[in-house]
């Protein structure tokens, strides 16, 4: 399974990252440890939703989608 993942950062509310894994505690974990640098400056990161797809093409289109102009809009209204 591939997870595409929103996160919210506890520390500097607004702070939103979408991502993309095949293990989403792992990744959590590594997020919050300071690992990626992308949102190491926000942390903690504290898990909003989740989307599990089975096909891995889907899942990237779909983070692709949620970092888009209309993705982020359809994120604000329904997800955060």
């Amino acid at each position: 399974m591939r997870y595409v993942y929103l996160l919210e950062s506890t520390a500097h509310p607004g702070k939103r990252y979408v991502g993309l894994t095949s293990d989403i505690k792992a990744r959590l974990q590594a997020h919050n440890a300071g690992q990626s640098p992308h949102t190491s400056k926000y942390k903690p990161w504290a898990l909003v939703a989740y989307f599990a797809f089975r096909d891995d093409q889907r899942a990237v289109e779909f983070e692709a989608y949620l970092k888009s102009g209309s993705g982020r809009a359809f994120a604000k209204r329904h997800l955060w």
